[in-house]
């Protein structure tokens, strides 16, 4: 016969792991919309603009994604 413990709570361990992949999420999120408003900003500058800013239109995308922190 098996007996089965339903009184024990999660371990330590187990809630830093769920709370570790809850802030991964949102810092995933957090991430996908600074990229996409940088993306949005850049993307409504003339030509003229951007050359300003030794960029164009081909780096919008590698400026947006690239990762600082």
């Amino acid at each position: 016969m098996t007996a089965i413990d339903h009184s024990r709570s999660l371990t330590p361990v187990a809630v830093g792991r769920i709370v570790a992949a809850v802030f991964g999420m949102l810092a995933s999120v957090s991430n996908w919309n600074d990229a996409r408003v940088t993306r949005n900003s850049l993307s409504r500058l003339t030509a003229r603009e951007l050359d300003d800013i030794g960029l164009s239109y081909g780096d919008i995308d590698a400026v947006a994604t690239r990762t600082l922190r």
